[in-house]
């Protein structure tokens, strides 16, 4: 057979070009919650329940109207009447009335009347009564509806890799499959007539040797998101490589084979290859590994690795695992400890090793202290809350005598997973259907939907990229704008209901679900509640006074409206968009203007420029109702 010398040796550089222009996406698949650990999520999944789906008690103790507690201290306790008990599971056949309070255990519905809970070690039970030692405030021990997550949040973004916190989250939905994007099916194939599957008897007289390639670079495609298939090792004849190299490019998106990739007369896999198909390169400038193909091969991916194991697994590692990752939405895997800044200062007295769950950020080059520097943010919502976790990167341990840890302080984070990447975009602040949209442009966002108000607070105390306001703001916070656009509010209503303005919420006997006071839904309500006193002459805590539901608030943009649909309200704070998904009728009460606005020193960041593009470029608002077309065009206006 003829030699065939190498071709020009190409950089690395071209090397990875040649390899990241090859077709490898196998597409999208649906898999069981039993199957998905270690998948990655192809679509958007936005919660359709809230969790938990009920207020819910957060300790042993008993069940309160909180009013009734704001006499009580250790000398004169309340005197409340025991009316019965509700257990976790169990639906709550009793009612807490004025000077009443229900026994409850940990996890169980909080009855009607209740607003908090008192715990245990805080009361004695007296006969038919139970006295009250301490004041509680309304919503003290109650994890109420939709505070773990709450219908129509985005609850998980494309992109996400689903280790166990994801699944957990998951679950809590009750979603059964989910949609991911399928594994590259890799053949692996070992060419060598010395080659011998292990577990066979070697004769070293014929110079055999165990096949090591084959399990080595499966172990590796597996590690790196694909789905290894293993294919007979074959020698050096022609028409048998052919033959099996076909077989496997028809059944795999990439076909990896080791040896036979030399100049040597016997080594002909690189003929195969270019008669066959199309080779982009035969060589790489690289030791170990200079004898690597790269090509195509019928309808599938080609890759041909060294004989030599190191240099194998090298070439592998270094151009073929990316690829492969990339295929299978999976992210480059990095260090499992990394070192970060406290973008906060976090309190802690309670003299026990603290796990805290943190996010980590990447607050641009202006803010940095050194190359490796990230900011650490607390993310702690609680043990009950899942979203705790899928919200966190890893873990920081605060030693049992540690009261703080001071804003600036250099701390260690025990990563979750070894190959996770901080986000590229950290915003915080007010929710909304289009964010949602716009986030799905943005490579690795993390969005914490907390409210206007609180997320202009974590804005000032630098704790974040970004933070994303609707309605009237604090213009005192540094900040600079970076986006905005325009949204339709008002009142979702039932059908036939009549409700046409807000002066029926106040002048009817209408049950109404409102926003927290986080919301800037809410502060816009507030000041048109504040104009409609001004016109009628009266305070206007008197006119929400008259509302019924006015001062309790949800945290979550979908949950006034999703009340109303399921009759539990006559009308819901919300906007245009939800309540045209959702069926309802809807009453406007104005165009509301969402911002977001980026701390100074890092307005130049990379994923704050993408969601800037986002939204200018103005697909997310293209088919949404209630959003202007026109209200995205300029990026600051």
């Amino acid at each position: 057979m003829e030699r065939k010398e190498f071709r020009d040796l190409v950089s690395p550089e071209r090397a990875h070009e040649a390899v990241g222009s090859l077709e490898l996406s196998p597409g999208t698949e649906r898999v069981s919650l039993a199957d998905a650990s270690g998948r990655v999520l192809a679509e958007r999944i936005d919660a359709r329940i809230d969790v938990p789906g009920f207020d819910r008690a957060s300790l042993d103790g008993y069940a309160v109207r909180a009013r009734d507690t704001f006499d009580a201290d250790e000398a004169s306790p309340a005197e409340l009447d025991l009316c019965g008990t509700v257990h976790a599971g169990e639906t709550p056949d009793v009612a807490v009335d004025p000077g009443d309070c229900v026994a409850v255990s940990t996890g169980s519905v909080l009855p009607p009347g209740a607003d908090a809970v008192v715990m245990v070690e805080e009361t004695e039970e007296r006969g038919s009564t139970v006295a009250v030692r301490t004041r509680v405030a309304p919503g003290e021990a109650v994890m109420f509806a939709g505070t773990d997550v709450a219908a129509g949040d985005r609850a998980l973004g494309p992109g996400t890799r689903l280790t166990s916190r994801e699944v957990g989250l998951l679950s809590a939905l009750g979603a059964d499959t989910v949609p991911v994007h399928a594994k590259p099916r890799v053949a692996i194939v070992s060419t060598g007539d010395e080659l011998v599957r292990p577990g066979k008897e070697l004769d070293p007289a014929r110079g055999e040797i165990h096949d090591v390639n084959s399990y080595s670079v499966a172990a590796g495609v597996e590690e790196a998101g694909g789905e290894a298939v293993l294919y007979p090792h074959v020698g050096d004849d022609y028409e048998e490589m052919e033959h099996l190299l076909r077989e496997a490019a028809a059944d795999c998106d990439l076909v990896l084979s080791s040896g036979s990739t030399s100049a040597s007369a016997v080594d002909v896999i690189y003929r195969v290859v270019d008669d066959g198909g199309d080779l982009l390169l035969h060589g790489v400038a690289i030791k170990p590994g200079k004898p690597m193909l790269v090509g195509r091969l019928d309808d599938a991916a080609y890759v041909g690795l060294p004989g030599y194991p190191v240099s194998a697994l090298t070439i592998f590692r270094t151009f073929v695992a990316p690829a492969i990752r990339r295929a299978a939405g999976l992210p480059d895997p990095q260090t499992a400890t990394v070192s970060g800044r406290m973008a906060v200062r976090e309190r802690y007295a309670e003299g026990r090793l603290r796990l805290m769950p943190v996010g980590l950020v990447d607050p641009g080059s202006d803010d940095r202290e050194g190359p490796d520097d990230l900011l650490v943010y607390p993310v702690d919502k609680g043990s009950g809350a899942t979203t705790s976790l899928v919200e966190a990167d890893g873990v920081v341990e605060m030693p049992a005598d540690v009261e703080y840890l001071d804003r600036g302080e250099t701390v260690e984070v025990a990563l979750f997973s070894p190959d996770l990447r901080p986000p590229t975009l950290l915003l915080a602040g007010e929710d909304d259907p289009a964010l949602s949209r716009l986030l799905d442009q943005v490579t690795r966002p993390r969005h914490l939907p907390v409210g206007s108000r609180e997320g202009l607070r974590r804005l000032r105390k630098g704790a974040i990229d970004a933070a994303v306001v609707a309605g009237p703001t604090d213009q005192a916070t540094p900040s600079t704008p970076v986006a905005e656009w325009d949204r339709e509010w008002g009142l979702a209503v039932t059908e036939g209901s009549e409700i046409e303005a807000l002066s029926d919420l106040v002048d009817r006997d209408i049950r109404f679900v409102n926003r927290t006071t986080a919301s800037g839904l809410r502060t816009s309500l507030d000041d048109a509640m504040g104009e409609l006193a001004v016109k009628r002459g009266v305070d206007r805590h008197e006119l929400e006074a008259r509302v019924a539901g006015y001062d309790a608030g949800v945290r979550a943009h979908e949950s006034p409206v999703r009340a109303v649909v399921c009759g539990d309200a006559d009308a819901g704070l919300g906007l245009r968009a939800t309540a045209e998904r959702l069926g309802l009728p809807f009453q406007s009460l104005g165009t509301q203007t969402v911002r977001v606005l980026a701390a100074p020193a890092r307005a130049q960041k990379p994923g704050v420029r993408a969601l800037t593009d986002a939204v200018a470029g103005g697909a997310a608002f293209a088919d949404l109702t209630g959003y202007p077309a026109s209200s995205a065009n300029d990026e600051t206006r």
